[in-house]
C-alpha cells in the first residue's frame, strides 16, 4: 500500500474517533467526507487498497450502506489476494448480515472468511470467525 495514503488513512481515522468521542458531529462528517474523498479519488488507480474503503466501511452509520461499502473492500482484498483483508472484512460483513438480520448470508460470509483465516497470524480473529459461524450454525 502506498505510504503516503496509508498515512492519511490513519490520520483520518485518528481524527473521525475524536471527532465520536466527543460527539462532535459537524466534525466527524467532515473528516468522513474526507475520507469518502480519498477513497473515491484512488478508486481503481495504483494507489487504491482494501484498507480505505475497510476504514471507510468503519465509520459508516447506516448498516446497509457500510455492508456495500465492505463488499467493495473485499473485491479489493480479493484482488490482491490478501488472506488477512478478506479475512476481516469478511468477518465485518458477516457481523453486519446478523445485525440486519440476514443469518444465511452471515454464515456464507463467515465462510468464506474462515477459508482466508486458516493462513494468517491473528488468532484472534480466527477464533472470532470461527465462534461466530458455529453459533450461527448451532442456532
Amino acid at each position: 500500500m502506498n505510504t503516503k495514503i496509508y498515512k492519511q488513512v490513519l490520520a483520518l481515522t485518528d481524527e473521525l474517533l475524536a471527532a465520536a468521542q466527543e460527539e462532535n458531529q459537524t466534525a466527524f462528517d467532515s473528516y468522513y467526507s474526507e475520507l469518502t474523498q480519498l477513497c473515491e479519488d484512488n478508486e481503481n488507480t495504483d494507489k487504491d487498497h482494501p484498507v480505505q474503503w475497510e476504514t471507510l466501511a468503519d465509520f459508516t452509520d447506516d448498516l446497509a450502506l457500510a455492508v456495500t461499502i465492505y463488499q467493495k473492500a473485499l473485491a479489493k482484498a480479493e484482488a490482491i489476494n490478501d488472506k488477512d483483508f478478506r479475512s476481516s472484512i469478511g468477518f465485518s460483513i458477516a457481523a453486519l448480515k446478523v445485525d440486519l438480520g440476514d443469518k444465511a448470508g452471515a454464515i456464507e460470509y463467515l465462510e468464506h472468511a474462515k477459508i482466508s483465516s486458516n493462513k494468517i497470524i491473528d488468532k484472534e480473529l480466527k477464533a472470532e470467525i470461527h465462534d461466530l459461524l458455529e453459533k450461527l450454525k448451532a442456532v
